[in-house]
Order: C-alpha cells, then sequence, then structure tokens
C-alpha cells in the first residue's frame, strides 16, 4: 500500500466521521439544524465519493460486472454533495429582504439557487451517457485519468465533471472568502478560511487536470508522467478535503463545550429525575427510561431535555408537597445543617424530597401544599446548576435517615398547638 493509498482511507474514515458526528443535529435537530441539513448531504456524499476512491473499492468495482464503476458512483455522489453545498449556501447567504439593496454575494447566491438543481440533473444525465458511450471501458483501469490520458471520450466525460466541480468550488471560494472578511468569531474565521483554502485548491485541481486530457489529446504522455501527474494531483484533492473536513468541524466545536455541560447535568439528574418521574409516571412525556436509553434519545435535542427534566422534578416535588406537613422543611433544614455542610441547602432539598416520597408511597393522604424550599436561581441555567447539586446530595440520602426525618416532622407537627 503506498503513502497515497492510506492517504485516502484516512481522508474517507475523516469524513465519514464528521458525516456521523453532524448527522443527529442534521435529521433530529431544531429549526436552525435542520436548515444544516444540505450542509450534512454534502458531508455524506462526499464521504460515498472518497470511498469509492480507496484502493480496495475502486479496484473490486472496477473490475465489476460494470467496468470502471467506481469511477461513475464517484462522479453521482460528488455531484449530489455538490448540490447539497451549493443549496446549504444558497440557504445561509442568500436570506434577504427584497426590499432595499440587497448585497452583490447574496444576488449571486439567488442566481445559483436558479440554475444548480437544473445544472447537476443535465450533469448527471450527461455523465451517464456519456461514460456508457464514449469511454473505452474495454480493460479495467486502476488510475482513471492516467489510464485514459489521451483518449477523446474519457477527456470530454471528465471535462463536463470538472466543469461543475470547478464552477462549484468558484462559487464555495468566494462565498466563504467573504463570510471569512465579516465573521465576527475568531474560530468560525479560522474555520471558513480553511474551507476557503480548500476551494481554491479545488479549482486549481479541476482545472490542471482538465488541462492536462486535453493537452493529453493532442500529444499523448508517457505512462510515468501520467501516473506521476495522476498521484500530485490526488495529493493535493486529499490536502483539499482534509482542510474543508477540520474547517467545516471547527465552527461546530464551538458547541462542544456546551454539549459536554449537556451531558454531564443529564448524567448528573437522571437518578432524581427517574425516581420522581417513576413515582408520577403520567408526569413526563415518555415514560422514564434507563439513563443510556436516555443519554441515547436523538429525537429531542439534549437542552430542550435538560430543561424538560428540571421543569419535571420541579412539577414533582409541587405534588409532594401535598403529603407531608409543614414542618418537614425545618427539620429537613436542621438535619442538613447539622453537619455544618457548605451543602448544606441542597442537602435539606434531598432530604425533604426522599422524605416525601417515603411518606406519599407509605399512603399518606393528600391534602393542604406544605411549605417547601425557596427558589435557589433566577433563569433556567441556574436551576439545572442548583438541581444538579440537588441530585448529588439525594444520591447520599439513605432511606432509613430520610425516614427519621419525616417522623420527627410529624412529631413535631403533632405537638403544635391547633
Amino acid at each position: 500500500m503506498t503513502p497515497l493509498d492510506l492517504a485516502g482511507y484516512l481522508i474517507a474514515g475523516l469524513m465519514t466521521a464528521v458525516a456521523l458526528w453532524r448527522m443527529p443535529a442534521a435529521l433530529w435537530g431544531d429549526e436552525e439544524d435542520r436548515r444544516r441539513r444540505a450542509l450534512w448531504g454534502c458531508y455524506a456524499g462526499f464521504a460515498v465519493a472518497l470511498w469509492t476512491k480507496t484502493r480496495v473499492v475502486r479496484i473490486g468495482l472496477n473490475d465489476s460486472p460494470v467496468t470502471d464503476l467506481a469511477v461513475l458512483i464517484k462522479h453521482y455522489t460528488a455531484t449530489i454533495a455538490i448540490l447539497a453545498i451549493l443549496s446549504y449556501i444558497v440557504a445561509i447567504y442568500g436570506q434577504y429582504a427584497d426590499e432595499g439593496d440587497v448585497p452583490r454575494h447574496v444576488r449571486f447566491a439567488r442566481l445559483i439557487q436558479q440554475v444548480a438543481a437544473k445544472a447537476s440533473v443535465a450533469t448527471l444525465v450527461l455523465l451517464t451517457v456519456l461514460f456508457f458511450t464514449v469511454v473505452d471501458r474495454s480493460v479495467p483501469s486502476d488510475r482513471f485519468v492516467a489510464d485514459h490520458a489521451g483518449q477523446w471520450g474519457a477527456t470530454l466525460y471528465m471535462s463536463v465533471f470538472y466543469l461543475y466541480l470547478g464552477a462549484a468550488s468558484a462559487v464555495c471560494a468566494y462565498q466563504w472568502a467573504l463570510a471569512t472578511a465579516s465573521a465576527g468569531m475568531r474560530h468560525l474565521r479560522v474555520g471558513l478560511g480553511m474551507m476557503t483554502f480548500a476551494m481554491f485548491i479545488g479549482v486549481g485541481y479541476t482545472v490542471s487536470r482538465t488541462l492536462f486530457l486535453w493537452v493529453s489529446v493532442v500529444d499523448r504522455p508517457s505512462e510515468t508522467f501520467a501516473l506521476d501527474f495522476d498521484e500530485i494531483t490526488e495529493a493535493a484533492q486529499v490536502v483539499l478535503f482534509a482542510f474543508f473536513a477540520v474547517g467545516a468541524s471547527i465552527p461546530a466545536l464551538s458547541n462542544v463545550r456546551r454539549r459536554a455541560k449537556l451531558w454531564r447535568a443529564q448524567v448528573r439528574l437522571h437518578g432524581l429525575w427517574y425516581e420522581l418521574m417513576t413515582a408520577f409516571p403520567d408526569q413526563p412525556f415518555e415514560p422514564p427510561a434507563p439513563l443510556l436509553r436516555e443519554l441515547t434519545r436523538f429525537d429531542t435535542p439534549a437542552d430542550l431535555r435538560v430543561d424538560r427534566w428540571a421543569a419535571d422534578i420541579a412539577d414533582a416535588v409541587e405534588k409532594l408537597r401535598h403529603y407531608v406537613p409543614d414542618a418537614l422543611l425545618p427539620a429537613a433544614e436542621t438535619a442538613a445543617g447539622a453537619g455544618g455542610r457548605e451543602q448544606a441547602g441542597p442537602l435539606a432539598d434531598a432530604y425533604w424530597i426522599k422524605a416525601a416520597l417515603l411518606a406519599r408511597d407509605a399512603g399518606a393522604s393528600a391534602g393542604d401544599a406544605a411549605a417547601v424550599g425557596t427558589q435557589h436561581a433566577t433563569d433556567q441555567d441556574g436551576e439545572v446548576a442548583w438541581l444538579v447539586r440537588v441530585a448529588a446530595a439525594y444520591r447520599t440520602v439513605t432511606p432509613e435517615r430520610a425516614r427519621q426525618i419525616l417522623e420527627s416532622s410529624s412529631a413535631a407537627g403533632k405537638e403544635q398547638p391547633a
């Protein structure tokens, strides 16, 4: 296996990893994520195209009953991927009001929107016709461009594809260069800059290969020169996709920290939420599931799920207030403060919740709402942070300790004058 073959496998794996990483947000995310579905389609299309270029796959397909099938599949998937990325560019850079001055790059994006789909269909049809009519496929090829250098049929076929690919690369380079210049955040500027550089490589790749093929028709090169040229341009394309994959991932990496924070919040809240939802199964939208199942639900974004859990816990606490005496709150606070802990507040809430669940499970009759701890947060993030601390304390509360607190509060309630 040559270094170029190894690089082909690595870049195909990288693009596949990016496509898999971005798939949940593109398919099951919110409206803004769904708008990025076109970009994910580009990742997926190029991942398939890159796998068809790897040595094992391309030789297997090229030696199939349809000679050089890997070439056709590669160009089909690449064409679809290019259409997807052009659609994404229109969606991102073409959304301006029709009234007033419309920036030049927006007018350009709208023009692309009008012709991209038709150009893609025409390219696919023309490639298919040329592939099965004028391309010499009498012998399976390994390196299509090098093996067919000097053949007018293959030159015409590849020129159609390179015209489409080169035009799309130029459009992307133009739009992303403008976006890079106006990007305010550093990570976004770096990512767009890498993607712009990748597209400039793409333009050079298509132009050089087209010129090589047409010059070869006039003056056929030696087999060694053709193979060397093919390998050099293939290496440039590996660099292209490396910059594209990494550059496209950098802006998304800014959300990794927040997603990791939400993932940790789910892990820490699950025990408390699961126990409360088991006690009140009609409370959540779906029956509570084990932690692994909850973490692998891709139909709901993590931030929305954490917010729902916080609301579910608050609603369950509100219901539990009807099963306990008013004296439970001071009893829980006294027990939590007895150890002089810094976590006295969260521990008091944990004691209260555990004791209230025991009272309800023991068959306590519902009555007036008892006192409960005051709100410790002013916004949703603060509430989640507080509940995470309560959930951590809750894991340390034993049923015996909660029962003692409940009994002491019940006794204190009976001693109060009527």
